[in-house]
């Protein structure tokens, strides 16, 4: 199946937004939901193998305008201005609410090959057998089985992830409650939740909720605001400046800042 959408699969699905992508030679490969899914990038667009138009496209919010977007933020920012023509193509994704959440609360004080290394094995040792690959598991298949967590060497995330699939199973976190949410309010619900703080909170309601305003801060992206724009202090300060400077598409000037030093680095 052809999917005619400008985007560049390798900022998007390279830049750390998701953790269950893999490439193989030209072939990206991951899973959404019980779908494996195989993905090819192609002039216009790319090839898509495993999975649903409508969920293919849902995915990769395919309708968002991207070109109105990048001159928006563009215009707001020169240097912004300048990456984004190196990078047209790079795309928030959409994901799940439970598996981006789960998969963030995992994330505290790791890195990116640390947090995709905990996810897969929590995939391997709870998720359903795809052949060759696993899904994220459900809440329920996480508690079946908690007995052996242990083997997937999650540290003092532990006892927040259970917790957290215990209390989505139970009906304690509504999750789908917080799409009703704006940005201020979904952030607020998050960081309720035990093992979210701001910096989650944010990744959060950006990547699953799709608010894209909001402006996550780590070290990298710390740093840049630093160095590129002079602004330091606390997160909040740091975030809130992002979306001042960029406005309400924030969320995408953050992902190309972020992509950019990971060129670098």
């Amino acid at each position: 199946m052809e999917i005619h959408m400008e985007v560049d699969l390798d900022a998007t699905l390279g830049c750390g937004q998701a953790h269950r992508w893999r490439k193989d030679g030209d072939l990206w490969k991951g899973v959404l939901g019980n779908d494996k899914v195989e993905l090819v990038q192609r002039d216009g667009g790319f090839r898509c193998e495993g999975c649903s138009e409508e969920r293919i496209r849902r995915y990769f919010r395919s309708e968002d305008d991207l070109p109105a977007i990048m001159e928006e933020i563009s215009g707001r920012d020169p240097y912004i201005a300048g990456l984004a023509a190196v990078c047209p193509g790079l795309r928030i994704l959409r994901q799940d609410l439970w598996e981006c959440t789960a998969t963030y609360i995992l994330a505290t004080n790791a890195n990116v090959k640390r947090i995709a290394k905990m996810v897969e094995s929590v995939c391997v040792l709870f998720g359903t057998d795809l052949g060759g690959a696993h899904s994220f598991p459900t809440p329920g298949q996480i508690l079946d089985g908690c007995g052996s967590i242990g083997e997937c060497r999650l540290g003092y995330r532990e006892g927040r992830f259970v917790e957290f699939a215990e209390k989505v199973e139970n009906g304690t976190y509504d999750l789908a409650s917080l799409e009703e949410l704006d940005y201020e309010g979904c952030v607020k619900e998050l960081k309720k939740i035990n093992g979210i703080g701001p910096k989650v909170a944010d990744c959060v309601a950006i990547f699953a909720y799709g608010h894209l305003e909001a402006f996550p801060v780590d070290a990298r992206i710390s740093k840049s605001m630093r160095e590129v724009y002079g602004v330091e202090g606390s997160y909040e300060e740091v975030s809130s400046a992002g979306r001042r400077i960029f406005g309400r598409y924030a969320g995408y000037a953050q992902e190309l800042l972020y992509h950019s030093l990971s060129i670098i680095l």
